[in-house]
């Protein structure tokens, strides 16, 4: 097929997803096998199929390679959907599973509802054979004065039927933990790997994607602790999951809950959110994490931590990408300092956001942290009453220490005395040597150190 300039590429079929449910969703359905009329116009510009669904009838999915326009007939809510994405993502994998074709006539009365032209109508003989031929065959439509109607109906129902989907993913999930701790949580963490895949199918079946790939990841969780913390840990992360089910029941509509169990909003409808907390100032990059999850996506978290106010504020900033697209490189460096504006995601306590604007600061020019908490254990406490089910929480610790108990394992000690345990071991820098200030993450029970101010300097702590 002769694309030219109209080709799309896997970054471009990133950015379209509406969230990275729907990017996992179309990285299982881009392979040649599971389509059917595959085809593209002579000038490249429009590219189309069949995609077999859950009905009789296979999805008609359609995109304009030129300004990504696209339409599909399955009843999906999320635009595009994973049918589209996963047709862009066959463009930029296997461009040659598209034969150029005469366009069928499904595809040019979409053309023509989408660019509609002034003229008499005319007959339509047969399918156009390009994109030109279409535009100029197909005659101009008047849209019926209910049509907006029907489609406010039709979206009504979908998300009516959404909800209930979630609700009995929900109820089947509880009743899975209470099997849990029924049958011992001891053969729970022998076999955590097997079950857990199997209630995560049936959250992905019941449109509760996130929180599958959240119960898909709990086994390695658990097992990257000491094998004496895990049966508390599992206790405490399937009391997690129970609090996120209740409160999805108490308010399906809340916008961080549908974020934890579905779907996330969009960039540009957060963006365009005008009751978004805006926060513009000086930041910090602490730490970026790089993890590839078992759903074939990887997860690109960078910390990032305001260095204006009086109270410590932080912003996580999420991106999802394909394993296969290959490592990306990142746009931050740990300890760069930018002045810039994030919009955050609706919280009970703001976390994730998105990077509106960013400036960079001169070399020579560095700015101090925040003064910490005096109390975290009072800090870390607020946060888990508002959000129960947050997995990570950072939080900015006090003048401390590093030391080790007489087992080897490392603590965090502050000056009062609070103390608590660390995730791993830490870097030989700064094992006993005072902190000025930590930034650290606060997960299963332990602290992930992510960057250290001491009397020589900012230490990255993060591996």
């Amino acid at each position: 097929m002769c694309r030219g300039a109209m080709a799309i590429d896997l970054a471009t079929v990133e950015r379209l997803a509406p969230d990275q449910s729907a990017l996992k969703a179309a990285a299982g359905l881009a392979k040649p096998g599971k389509w059917s009329g595959l085809g593209g116009a002579a000038d490249g510009r429009l590219i189309w199929g069949e995609c077999a669904g859950s009905g009789a009838n296979p999805y008609r999915v359609v995109a304009d390679l030129e300004d990504h326009g696209n339409k599909c007939s399955c009843p999906s809510r999320k635009f595009p959907c994973k049918h589209v994405l996963a047709l862009f993502w066959l463009s930029a994998t296997a461009g040659a599973a598209f034969p150029v074709a005469d366009v069928p006539e499904w595809v040019g009365d979409w053309l023509g509802r989408r660019r509609k032209i002034g003229g008499a109508p005319a007959p339509v003989a047969a399918a156009p054979k390009d994109i030109a031929t279409a535009e100029q065959a197909t005659p101009a439509t008047v849209e019926d004065p209910r049509a907006a109607e029907r489609r406010e109906a039709a979206t009504a129902r979908r998300a009516e039927d959404t909800d209930r989907a979630i609700a009995e993913a929900l109820d089947a999930l509880e009743q899975w933990i209470g099997d849990q701790l029924r049958l011992g949580l001891a053969a729970f963490l022998d076999d955590a790997t097997a079950r857990c895949r199997r209630i995560a199918a049936r959250l992905v079946d019941g449109k509760a994607s996130t929180l599958a790939g959240r119960i898909d990841e709990l086994p390695s969780r658990l097992l990257a602790l000491p094998a004496g913390d895990r049966t508390r840990s599992a206790v405490v992360e399937l009391g997690r999951l129970v609090c996120l089910a209740r409160a999805w029941r108490s308010d399906p509509r809340d916008p961080e809950l549908r974020r934890a169990i579905g779907s996330a909003e969009s960039r540009e409808a957060v963006l365009a959110d005008p009751d978004a907390i805006r926060v513009t100032t000086l930041w910090e990059v602490l730490a970026e994490q790089v993890q590839t999850r078992r759903d074939g996506l990887v997860a690109q978290t960078t910390w990032l931590l305001a260095l204006g106010g009086d109270t410590p504020r932080f912003a996580m900033l999420v991106d999802y990408f394909p394993a296969s697209a290959g490592r990306r490189g990142s746009v931050f460096a740990p300890g760069e300092q930018f002045a810039g504006e994030v919009v955050f995601y609706p919280s009970r306590t703001p976390l994730r956001a998105l990077l509106a604007s960013r400036e960079p600061l001169p070399v020579d020019e560095r700015h101090a942290w925040p003064a910490a908490d005096d109390d975290i254990t009072v800090a870390l406490a607020a946060v888990q009453l508002a959000e129960p089910w947050r997995l990570d929480t950072p939080v900015l610790l006090p003048a401390g220490r590093i030391g080790f108990d007489p087992a080897g394992k490392a603590w965090w000690r502050a000056g009062t005395g609070t103390a608590l345990p660390l995730a791993g071991t830490p870097a030989a820098a700064i094992a006993g040597m005072r902190l000025d200030s930590a930034a650290a993450l606060w997960s299963t029970g332990r602290l992930e150190l992510l960057a250290a101010q001491t009397g020589w300097g900012r230490i990255d702590a993060h591996g």
